[in-house]
Order: C-alpha cells, then sequence, then structure tokens
C-alpha cells in the first residue's frame, strides 16, 4: 500500500497548482513551529491552497489517506497549537488572502482566512468604522487564527472578544464537506449555531476558510492615560470607578505590574511617562463621538480619582502622536519579553475579585518551585486576563505550580492564546471530565479519522479495531 503521503500526492498534483505543494527540500524550516518556540519537526508536505475548494479537496485527500494535518496561518500561536508533529503535512492558508470591500449599510467585512488582521484594521478605517479586535501580533497574525483561538486582546472591554466579530464562517470538515453561514445576519435561530463552534475550536474540528466579520462606528474622540497606583485593589477600584462615571467611552484598561515595568525600561533605553516607584500602572483609555466633552470628562474623572488616592500620578495625551506614544508602551512589554529568551509565558483569566489572592499565591508557587525565577505580569485588567511570563531555567515545574493555583482560584489557564500541545497537561485543571467528554464527542463526530490538528487541546482514545 502506498505511503499516506505518496496518495496524497499523487491526487493533489493533478487538481493543484504548483505553488500549492511543497515537498522535500522546497519544505521552508519555518514551517516546523509557531512562536511557542519547541522543536518541530520537519513536515511530510506544505499544502497551500488558494480557495475554499482546494482546501476541500485537500482535507477530502488526506482524510481518505490517514493523512494527519496541521492547520497553519501566521504561525503567531504561543501555546504550540501550530508546531508540527512526526508524520504531519502542513496546511497552510498564507495563499487565501481575498478580503472584499466593506459592506457599508451591514457594517459587515467578508475575509479569507490568510488575511492578516491589520489588513481588516486598515480596510475598515478606509470605511469609517473600526474592527473591535486588536492584538500585538496584528501585523502577521491572521483572521482565521484569530477565530481559531478567539483572540481577544486589548478591545475586549469595548466590543468583546473574536466571537462577538463573527457574524458567519465558511468552513470545510475533514472530509471535505463545506459549511457555510456567509448571510451576515446578526440574527438567526434557525437551528444550531455552527459558526461559533469553530471559534476557538483550534482547527481541530473544521477549517475556516472564510469568515463574514462585524464592524463598528469609527470613534472621532480618544484619549489615553497611564496612571500609577498604589496597589492592585487600587486599579481594580480604578477600574469600577471609570466604568462608573464614564460608561460605554471607556475602551480599554490595561495593567502592567512591577518589576516588568522598570526592567522594560532599562532595557529598552527610553523615559518612562511617570516616576517608577509604583507596583501598579495602568493604561486606560477612551474612544467616543462627542469631542470636547469626552476629553473633559475623562480629565475630570482621573482627577477625581486622583483625589480619592485612587492614583498617585497620572499623564494624559494631548496628541494622536502623544496617544499612539502611550499605547507602544504596551507593545514594548511583548517587545521586551521577546527579546530576553527562555520566557515561560502563561495566559491565565481570572475573575476580578480572586485575582489578588491568586497574584499572592503564585508568587509563593513559583518561589517554590524556582528560588531563581522571575516573573513579569501584564495583561487585560478590564476583562481579568494577565499574561504571566516568567524568567526561569524550570519551565515545567513553574508552569504546574502556578496552573494550580489559576484552578484554586476559580480561573482558566488559557484566556486567549488556546490550549495548542503545550498547555494539554494541564486542561483538567480547569475543565471537568464531563466537559473534556463531551469535547472528545464533538471531535470524533465532526473529524473521526482525527486528522485535523491532532493532539491539540486534548487527545482522543485509541480508535478500535475494525470488525
Amino acid at each position: 500500500m502506498a505511503r499516506p503521503t505518496n496518495q496524497v500526492l499523487s491526487i493533489l498534483q493533478t487538481r493543484l497548482d504548483k505553488a500549492a505543494i511543497l515537498a522535500g527540500d522546497a519544505i521552508d524550516p519555518r514551517y516546523s513551529d509557531d512562536l511557542s518556540g519547541g522543536p518541530g519537526a520537519r513536515p511530510e508536505l506544505v499544502l497551500r491552497p488558494r480557495n475554499t475548494s482546494e482546501v476541500a479537496e485537500i482535507l477530502n485527500a488526506c482524510n481518505a489517506a490517514r493523512l494527519p494535518l496541521v492547520v497553519q496561518g501566521g504561525r503567531t500561536g504561543l501555546s504550540g497549537g501550530a508546531r508540527v508533529l512526526a508524520g504531519e503535512a502542513v496546511l497552510s492558508l498564507e495563499r487565501m488572502t481575498a478580503l472584499q470591500e466593506v459592506e457599508p449599510t451591514a457594517g459587515t467585512i467578508v475575509a479569507e482566512a490568510g488575511v492578516p488582521l491589520q489588513v481588516v484594521q486598515e480596510r475598515a478605517d478606509a470605511a469609517g468604522l473600526v474592527f473591535g479586535v486588536d492584538i500585538g501580533a496584528r501585523g502577521t497574525a491572521t483572521i482565521g487564527g484569530n477565530i481559531a483561538t478567539n483572540a481577544g486582546g486589548i478591545r475586549v472591554l469595548r466590543y468583546g472578544n473574536f466571537r462577538a466579530q463573527v457574524l458567519g464562517v465558511e468552513a470545510v470538515l475533514a472530509d471535505g464537506s463545506v459549511l457555510s453561514s456567509m448571510k451576515g445576519l446578526a440574527k438567526d435561530n434557525s437551528g444550531y449555531d455552527l459558526s461559533q463552534l469553530f471559534v476557538g475550536s483550534e482547527g481541530t474540528l473544521g477549517v475556516v476558510t472564510r469568515a463574514c466579520l462585524r464592524l463598528h462606528p469609527k470613534p472621532v474622540t480618544q484619549s489615553a492615560a497611564f496612571c500609577s497606583l498604589p496597589s492592585l485593589d487600587a486599579a481594580f477600584g480604578l477600574l469600577k470607578f471609570l466604568r462608573g462615571r464614564l460608561g460605554n467611552l471607556l475602551s480599554g484598561f490595561e495593567v502592567i505590574l512591577a518589576p516588568l515595568m522598570g526592567d522594560m525600561v532599562s532595557a529598552l533605553g527610553f523615559t518612562a511617562p511617570v516616576a517608577l516607584t509604583s507596583p501598579v500602572y495602568v493604561l486606560t483609555d477612551i474612544q467616543g463621538m462627542t469631542p470636547g466633552a469626552d476629553e473633559e470628562a475623562f480629565t475630570e474623572a482621573l482627577s477625581q480619582a486622583i483625589e480619592d488616592g485612587l492614583v498617585e500620578d497620572v499623564v494624559l495625551s494631548q496628541s494622536e502622536r502623544e496617544y499612539q506614544g502611550l499605547w507602544t508602551l504596551r507593545d514594548d512589554c511583548n517587545r521586551f519579553l521577546f527579546a530576553e529568551g527562555a520566557m515561560l509565558s502563561l495566559d491565565v483569566s481570572l475573575p476580578l475579585p480572586r485575582m489578588g489572592a491568586f497574584l499572592d499565591l503564585a508568587e509563593a508557587a513559583q518561589a517554590h518551585a524556582d528560588p531563581a525565577a522571575r516573573a513579569y505580569i501584564f495583561g487585560h485588567l478590564g476583562d481579568g486576563n494577565l499574561h504571566y511570563v516568567v524568567r526561569t531555567d524550570r519551565p515545567n515545574e513553574v508552569a504546574k505550580a502556578v496552573f494550580d493555583c489559576v484552578a484554586k482560584s476559580g480561573g482558566s489557564i488559557s484566556a486567549e492564546h488556546g490550549i495548542g500541545l503545550d498547555k494539554k497537561a494541564y486542561l483538567h485543571l480547569t475543565r471537568t471530565p464531563a466537559e473534556l467528554a463531551a469535547m472528545r464527542r464533538i471531535k470524533a463526530a465532526l473529524d473521526p479519522n482525527n486528522i485535523l490538528n491532532r493532539g491539540r487541546i486534548f487527545d482522543m482514545p485509541p480508535a478500535l479495531p475494525s470488525a
């Protein structure tokens, strides 16, 4: 019997153009892994379709040959979901970059899976609208990958995570069947919402090839403030105060804890906007529709927060350049941490009332696992998502210690980066056996031969021998 790779090649070489199939020495090593940094295997093949019908051809052939595939987009993931395992072929959606014009009445746009997030943002902006998700890897991360991981980012407080931006998807199942819900309907209760099943599924249930995305009115005012605060409790107090005072005008609320701010400023060599003498720093902003009144409301609210002792010092942007400069500080966190190397990057979600207790627990547990470890913590405080990054020579021990604390605090081991290969050993900490069993039943129903992103999120039980 022909090897699965040869069987697939013999079928697809007659159906796809030459650029769609890479094999042997033509395979660039970059296809082996994502940004998580684990060593990936050399893929058996790299398949690069141009459209949904070619994805269907590929999946049908691979399913018949039982050739496992790992689905790749921009390869910016941090959980090993796109890392290649031995014997796998790569299905790369990098050539699927068609982007339609904005539909202005409905406020929607249709994008193929390989379109970078930033391109969607720019197309929306040109039409006087805004796309509700923004992440640091916007220039490389793709729409398909964002859907697969239910990406969040800095605007969840205002617009919700990626799930809230998806009105419909076109997806291909493992056997090549195409499901499409691309009508762009805001309301459709005609049975199961299959589109949302694929959001956050990390490519294990099907391959999203196109999506109809929701856009929002573009704000005409914006202002940012960088604040130093005396404690995490003060940060929670500020969040509650600004929500009550500003309502939907409040758009972002990011936190950076010491020692990250000081170490980052020292390493990158820029001047901090405030004195670095506080344990907690918050970057918050407003985006609204009423020039003058919005900025005045923001300024008055921050002044009151200072009087109430919630804020020690604050720098408020006075121009577009200053606004972007303050937000660059948030992006600089990733720039600093990725340059450090040997970093354990954990992405956790906590109930806000328990976050302080979690940090105390995690600090003690981390010190026990590795006394030399140094934690850098920042994230989206408005939605309870912390990026817990640790410089350590004992990543496995520290990860287990921190994730145990997440479980004890009623949180989740992944807020927006997914489970992939790297976190599946810990999934049982925050998901019940009944939940895991239900997930496996869905996987078995949609991908009975287990060819799509095999071993990501969880392992499937061995298939029973045929009768």
